[in-house]
């Protein structure tokens, strides 16, 4: 029974209780009779002002009630000149401005927030209360190079290749370091907040390639530079002295001069070897900046081709192709990235040995090259370290081959990568990103 029913309830007994008195008294005490009246009139009266009263602050309340259940927080009530009931209203009007104040802040904070997630080079993943990715920022998406459709409810250790394995054992508190094929070097930190007064956990993922790259370069930089100095400088004098001992070779037995001779060849020919190869790690450091300008990626890897023909069919390679319907036209610097490719080319060749098969791939959307190869492919040992410079496998190699494509592909911007495929084939993919252009 609710309180407003009540009230009537004892309105209409007292009242009927009066009523009754009077009609006991109309024929006795006429007089008494009409005070009961008089005074049956004045009780209706003030229980109808009693019964306004009571009941419209009621009213007021479950009117803002349902406004507050339905987060309508810009109803306001007007003081009705009543004190008890101009105090109720102010009290709820002055919750009711704070309430909406409160929640305005909280939606401009989410929203910055949000905007920061969104624009944030560190890849941010949201978990869920089970541990399962929730949302993931267009940084995160590159950095798996996964769409966030494919990360969606996914577990951490469930993301494929080396992201599996290091964020499974990621705990809070502990970064650890992602090395994907070489190239890209990330640092990934688990950490928590709390919604809804539980913890929910986040995984930051932050790029350090650039800044790896940066500092590996200073280092090199400098020590090249060095060695490149000195040893010129000694090259240059050693040869003088060996060209000039030369002109003593006609005072000599005739049975020395021939081997006098073939040992200053000798010394003056490695010498310049030297001189060669302290100026292929000069050249490294020297890179100059790319000059672009619009060039067609079809025609870049046929100029190869017709340049590597001979040797592939010596060898018996045969070149596949699959190329786009449409020329592809990238703002590049044409020089820079035909010697990238071609060392591509050239180490795929060499992998292969004879009797193998060389794919050509490209694409418009995205625009991309990739150049793939079925040869002895990359141990998984090798795999990290295969962008480091002054690292090979080769019996004579000098391990500037692949920093230098990876230097010239960085500078345009272009992300890549080399590895082994399902198809137990190697694949270098070049994607050339925004710099395609429409001609």
């Amino acid at each position: 029974m609710t309180l407003r029913v009540k009230f009537l309830l004892f309105v209409v007994i007292i009242h009927g209780v009066l009523i009754a008195l009077a009609a006991q008294v109309m024929r006795s005490n006429a007089v008494l009779f009409v005070a009961t009246e008089v005074v049956l009139v004045i009780s209706i009266v003030l229980t109808v002002q009693l019964y306004r009263g009571f009941v419209r602050p009621f009213q007021l309340i479950a009117a803002g009630t349902e406004a507050i259940r339905a987060k309508d927080f810009s109803m306001k009530f007007v003081p009705v000149g009543q004190r008890e009931m101009d105090q109720l209203i102010d009290v709820y009007n002055h919750m009711i401005d704070e309430l909406r104040q409160e929640r305005v802040t909280q939606h401009e904070k989410s929203y910055l927030l949000e905007r920061l997630i969104q624009a944030s080079p560190a890849g941010i993943l949201l978990l869920d209360f089970d541990g399962r990715i929730e949302a993931a920022n267009p940084a995160a998406e590159r950095c798996l190079h996964l769409p966030q459709a494919q990360l969606l409810r996914q577990l951490p250790a469930e993301l494929p290749g080396e992201w599996g394995l290091t964020l499974s054992s990621l705990q809070a508190g502990q970064p650890q370091v992602v090395q994907l094929s070489g190239i890209q070097t990330y640092r990934a930190h688990c950490s928590h907040f709390l919604d809804r007064g539980f913890t929910r956990n986040f995984i930051m993922l932050e790029e350090l390639t650039q800044d790896l790259i940066r500092q590996e370069k200073q280092a090199y930089e400098k020590l090249i530079r060095m060695m490149s100095h000195e040893i010129n400088n000694s090259i240059g004098a050693i040869n003088s002295i060996l060209q000039s001992f030369s002109y003593y070779t006609e005072q000599l037995r005739p049975d020395d001069r021939t081997d006098f001779s073939e040992a200053l060849e000798v010394s003056i020919n490695r010498n310049t070897h030297l001189a060669n190869f302290i100026a292929n790690f000069a050249n490294l450091v020297r890179l100059p900046a790319p000059t672009r300008r619009p060039c067609d990626v079809h025609d870049l890897v046929r100029s190869i081709h017709r340049l590597m023909l001979v040797q592939s069919e010596k060898r018996r390679i045969a070149w596949h192709w699959h190329l786009a319907p449409e020329p592809l036209w990238v703002e590049l610097d044409c020089q820079q990235i035909e010697q990238a490719v071609l060392n591509i080319v050239k180490n795929a060749l060499e992998s292969i040995g004879e009797d193998g098969n060389l794919t050509i791939s490209t694409s418009l959307d995205p625009p991309m090259l990739r150049i793939e190869d079925d040869g002895v492919g990359i141990a998984p040992e090798v795999q990290r370290r295969l962008f480091t410079p002054f690292f090979s496998t080769k019996r004579d190699g000098q391990g500037i081959g692949l920093t230098m494509i990876r230097d010239i592909l960085l500078q345009h911007d272009f992300t890549f990568s080399l590895e082994t495929t399902p198809a137990s084939t190697t694949a270098f993919t070049i994607w050339l990103g925004r710099n395609a252009v429409k001609v």
